[in-house]
Order: structure tokens, then sequence, then C-alpha cells
């Protein structure tokens, strides 16, 4: 009955270690992340990306969204500066299925029956968004994010996948004292 219990809490733990996002992060253990209070986009960095305008755009009210989470508020002198960067690739997977078996082409004329070969290509777009927090006053990067997963163009998938690359990202930040 016990075990009946815990199953949901069980698979709870298997979606949630499924994300399609990959993360990393980075900081100097130098730095007390609790002085940081407020932060602003570094403008140059950004206008620098070369992404499309509107997913620069939801990318920030992503950014804005979770750092407002975590208490932090955005301010004309800011304790942080925000960056981000981003790349893609181009995976492309070829997979051949029945290569080798059988008899050759022998009685009867079927090639997927009688040793033939199926061979199917696809293509993905893997893309990397980097977040880096800058002290302001020392100009100085004190933490990195990476999040990597596969991109889509659909419209409407798009906003949702923005904002768990970001929130998965900024899940990391700021370090815990038990991580250092």
């Amino acid at each position: 009955m016990k075990a009946i219990k815990f199953l949901p809490v069980f698979l709870l733990f298997v979606i949630a270690s499924c994300s399609s996002v990959k993360v990393y992060s980075d900081y100097d253990n130098n730095v007390d992340f609790s002085q940081y209070k407020t932060y602003a986009f570094h403008k140059k960095g950004i206008d620098r990306v070369e992404i499309s305008e509107l997913d620069k755009k939801r990318i920030l009210n992503a950014i804005d969204r979770e750092l407002s989470r975590k208490g932090m508020t955005k301010s004309e002198n800011p304790d942080l500066l925000i960056n981000i960067l981003t790349k893609e690739r181009e995976k492309i997977d070829v997979n051949q299925y029945n290569a080798g078996w059988g008899y050759g082409w022998g009685y009867g004329w079927n090639p997927y029956f009688w040793g033939g070969r199926s061979t199917y290509v696809s293509s993905s777009t893997e893309g990397t968004l980097y977040i880096d927090l800058i002290d302001a006053k020392k100009k100085e990067l004190v933490w990195q994010g990476e999040g990597v997963g596969y991109l889509t163009e659909n419209r409407s998938e798009k906003e949702k996948q923005i904002n768990e690359f970001v929130a998965k990202i900024l899940e990391q930040f700021p370090p815990s004292a038990s991580k250092k």
C-alpha cells in the first residue's frame, strides 16, 4: 500500500527529469550573490545577438519574469547587468533499417523483405541560450547560465519553449552555499 502512495511522486520525478532543456551554470566562487538586488539589460550586448527582435523580446520578458520571482527589481542604477548570447546548429540523424540481412534478391522481388534497406534522414535545430550576469560596478562576469535544447518554428510552442529555457537556466541562480 505504501508503494501506491509513492507512485505519483515517482511519476512526477520521472516527468521532471525528462525536460527537453539541459542546463549548466558556472560562477565566481568569491562573489557574495546576496548583495545583488537590482538588474538592467546590457543593451550593447543584446543588440549584437543575431535573432529576431520578437525572440529577443520573448527572452527578455522571460528573464524579467524569473528575476522578479526571485525578488530582484529592474533599475536605472543596477547591481547586475544581464546579457544574452544565442547560437544554433543543425543536427542530422541518419538511420538505416534492415541493412544487410536476408538472402539478397532471391525468390520474389520485394526489396524490403528480402534484404532491402530503408534509410531515414531527419534534421533538427539545436539551440543554446547563454545568460550572463555581470557585476555592474566591476564590469566582471560573475555568473553564466547555459541552456541547450531543440528549437521549434511553431509560434505557439516557441513562447513556451523560451520560457522553459529561461526558467531552467535561472533555476540555478543564485548558486546556493551548499553548491559552492
